[in-house]
């Protein structure tokens, strides 16, 4: 009742900070406390204190305490969660943030950055994708067969380099037979007749394309696609990356 109560109070400012919500977290933890302490006190002069477990009014200021620190620290992983969806985009699956280690960001914007990106670069520098889910947005699972397509003239704009990685969904690269962990424009990818590319995403070796293979791990997997230098369609937010689509049979 009295974290919604505040809450209400502070929610007049048009801009919530990660202090306005430390400092609502801690107020309520301390009327938590103020409150205990007085119906102790209360209890005890109307002697009802036998009817309950014997309490002091310093545990219950303690106790007041705690809370208020778990307040501040639910608020806080509430809010870093609440920033890092409004400013990421996703697009066929692919999630992306471009805002990151601007000159000028806020504090509540750089700790989302640092969430998820700790290491990132300026968009100009680097452009960073990520996904977790198929073109269906079922999870990608290494029992399953996946394929990249980049259509002719379709393959990440760039004025450096770009690759494709793979991990784990804890972020760990995973060991396969070739040690192969990444592809990309350095790789020796095969091109279709058409000028197209597929880089095929799964366990075991795909018969006859084993040049565009990025080996897949067992269980669910992560992957990561980076862009060093990315040109004008990227940073603009015109370019899309295709979805990772299933391969049936």
């Amino acid at each position: 009742m009295f974290a919604i109560m505040f809450k209400r109070m502070f929610d007049f400012m048009y801009r919530r900070t990660i202090a306005v919500d430390v400092v609502q977290a801690i107020i309520v933890g301390g009327l938590l406390a103020y409150f205990t302490a007085n119906r102790i006190t209360a209890n005890r002069i109307i002697g009802f204190s036998s009817l309950q477990p014997e309490r002091t009014i310093s545990s219950g200021m303690i106790q007041g305490i705690f809370i208020g620190f778990a307040l501040v620290l639910i608020t806080t992983i509430l809010i870093l969660d609440d920033q890092v969806e409004a400013i990421q985009t996703t697009t066929n699956g692919w999630n992306t943030i471009t805002q990151c280690n601007v000159p000028g960001n806020g504090i509540l914007l750089r700790a989302a950055c640092a969430k998820v990106l700790p290491m990132a670069n300026v968009a100009q520098e680097a452009v960073y994708w990520t996904t977790t889910v198929d073109s269906t947005g079922r999870a990608l699972r290494g029992r399953h067969n996946y394929v990249l397509h980049f259509p002719a003239g379709q393959l990440p704009p760039n004025n450096a380099f770009w690759s494709l990685t793979m991990t784990d969904v804890r972020n760990y690269m995973v060991s396969n037979p070739i040690n192969r962990y990444s592809v990309g424009g350095r790789s020796d990818l095969v091109p279709n007749a058409d000028g197209s590319v597929d880089i095929y995403i799964q366990n075991t070796a795909p018969a006859g394309h084993e040049s565009n293979w990025l080996p897949a791990p067992s269980g669910d997997f992560k992957l990561w696609l980076r862009v060093y230098l990315p040109g004008a369609a990227i940073l603009d937010g015109k370019y899309n990356v295709p979805p990772i689509v299933e391969v049936k049979g």
